[in-house]
Order: structure tokens, then sequence, then C-alpha cells
């Protein structure tokens, strides 16, 4: 797995995709990250050719399908799932569309589900034998101080079931533990205390059955948090991450994990490498991983020669059947 070996797309007729339906913003916490995404992707299916048009949101969605099926409004052929967090990423939405038969792009329902839930992704990886750093489960409305105590600092305190760094403290001295009781409150959902991996933070984008080159983050500021990842310009991105077997070991993991936690299509897959053994350890995985200038799946494929607009297409060529056959493309 030294060298990653990117086949060529496999149409180049964009007609073959249909009426596209880019479905972007929602009302998860990271609605304008999703409004941003499916901006840029809507912006590059339609440079390519593709009859791409945006949708805001699920009861939206079900409306316009509906509406085709009356005869009232044209027919939606496919989705390209944009929709960060939620119903866009929790299963609803692919049980919903595998339910009117509507292709779309991303992991299926059992993939989503799992693993917009943190607590049990990392249970899954456990049983499958696959390094995840030490956690406790915190049921919502539980004893913030004694799941941190019974961990040991430094960690982390996450919601189970949110993405973007949304609602994450970071309790490094016990003077930081007030803060994270009231995000605790504040979220009211069940958290993950999560034990705090001092050294390099890193990311592989997965696409089909490729595992892209690693990307190594390097924030301004003491960790990834939300401004780092969406804001600030500060951030250096690093690709690949790591050299040699060190780059084919961490793509291997990333391409397992993905795989054991139901997962197809594209995605992202986070991970930990402590400084002091060089172990890799799994964070979790984005299903619908973010499209913005700063997003880190479009940054690995670009080093692969594939550009926004081919990612996106090669995205979308996903929710074709493998039968089906077309002309080479770029």
């Amino acid at each position: 797995m030294s060298q990653v070996a990117m086949p060529a797309a496999r149409f180049d007729d964009p007609a073959v995709f249909g009426r596209v339906a880019v479905l972007l913003g929602g009302t998860s916490s990271e609605r304008e990250v999703s409004l941003d995404s499916g901006r840029n992707v809507l912006e590059a299916l339609r440079s390519r050719g593709v009859d791409a048009h945006a949708v805001d949101g699920v009861p939206a969605l079900v409306r316009a399908i509906a509406e085709a099926a009356a005869g009232q409004g044209p027919r939606i052929d496919r989705v390209f799932n944009i929709l960060h967090g939620g119903d866009g990423e929790n299963g609803v939405l692919q049980g919903l569309l595998q339910a009117l038969a509507v292709p779309y792009t991303g992991p299926g329902v059992l993939g989503s589900a799992l693993t917009l839930d943190k607590i049990r992704t990392k249970q899954v990886w456990q049983a499958a034998g696959l390094s995840t750093p030490r956690f406790v489960r915190l049921a919502a409305g539980g004893d913030v101080r004694a799941a941190i105590e019974s961990l040991g600092l430094p960690v982390f305190v996450k919601p189970s079931c949110e993405g973007s760094s949304v609602g994450v403290a970071r309790v490094v001295e016990a003077g930081d533990i007030e803060a994270a009781v009231e995000v605790a409150r504040a979220y009211g959902g069940e958290m993950v205390i999560e034990q705090l991996v001092v050294g390099d933070e890193l990311t592989v984008g997965i696409l089909g059955e490729i595992a892209l080159p690693s990307i190594r983050i390097v924030p301004k500021g003491a960790w990834y948090d939300y401004h780092a990842k969406y804001v600030s310009d500060d951030t250096r991105y690093m690709c690949p991450g790591l050299e040699g077997e060190d780059e084919a070991r961490i793509r291997a993991l990333a391409l397992a994990a993905f795989q054991a936690a139901g997962c197809s299509g594209w995605g992202r897959v986070d991970v930990m490498r402590d400084r002091a053994s060089g172990e890799l350890l799994l964070l979790e995985v984005n299903t619908a991983p973010g499209m913005t200038s700063h997003s880190l799946v479009p940054k690995a494929a670009a080093t692969l020669g594939v550009d926004f607009p081919a990612l996106c297409w090669r995205i979308l060529e996903q929710t074709l059947p493998q039968s089906l056959s077309g002309g080479p493309a770029a």
C-alpha cells in the first residue's frame, strides 16, 4: 500500500447522473459548514455539466421527491449528501432514500448510524482489535468530575453524536474541569470522556476502496478546534502526513476502521499518533466530510492530481451501479 493508485473515472458524460439534488444546510449544529460545503459541491458539479440543484434539509428533499412522484415536479435521480451531522449522517436520510430507491453518496444506514455515535464506533473497533484512545461513556446528566477522575488527566470531553469539534472541552488540569461540566450540561446528551493523546493529529480520506494519502494537521493553537478547522489560515497541512511504512500503516488502518464500522463509498478517518510510542489510535469516522476551502479530503485528492470538480464527480459516480458502462473519462 506504499503507492496510491487512483483509477480513471468511469464516465465522461454528465447526463449519466440525471438530475442531482445536492443536499445541504439542514438544522444540525453544523448547518453553516454544510451550506459552505454544499455551495462548493454544487458549483463543482455544474462546472462539469451535471444537472445539479441545491436542496436545503431533509423535509425539503422529501417534498421534492413526493412532488416528482405525483407528477408535480422534476424527478430527482440521485442525491449528493453533504448534510453534516444530524439526520444527514445518522442513518435517517439513508434509510429514507433506500426505501424510496433513490441512490445517494456516502455510507449506508448501518455505517452512517454507527459512526455518528463515537462511543459505539469505539466499541466496534475494540471488538475488531483496532486501537483507539481509552475512554469512558458518560450518560446524559452523569457525573463529569467522577468520569474524568476515573480516566485521569488529560482528557477531551465530547458529545457522542456531534462533529466539527462542536461542544468539545479540553481538560488538561483540574482547573479546566468546571468548563467541561458546563459543556456537558449545555449539551444535555451522552458524552464521551476520551484520553487526550499527545502527538500528531492525522486524517485519512477514503474514496471507494482507496485510502488517500494521510494529512498531518498542525494548528497554530493548542489543538484542532472549530476555529482552526473552518476559519483560521494559520493551520498547516502536511500531505502525506507520514513516510514509508508508517504512511502505509496508517492508510491500511484507516481503511480497515472504515470498513469495520460498516462504511462504504467515501468518508474520512481521524487518527492520533502517540508521540512517545508511535502507536496509531483511531478517533472517529466522518461519513459526510467537509468540502470547504479548509477541508481535508480535497487536499489529499489534489496531491494525486484529482482537483475539486473531479473529486465531486468521482464521489457521485459511486451512486451508479458497477454494471453500468460508459465512455472513458479524464
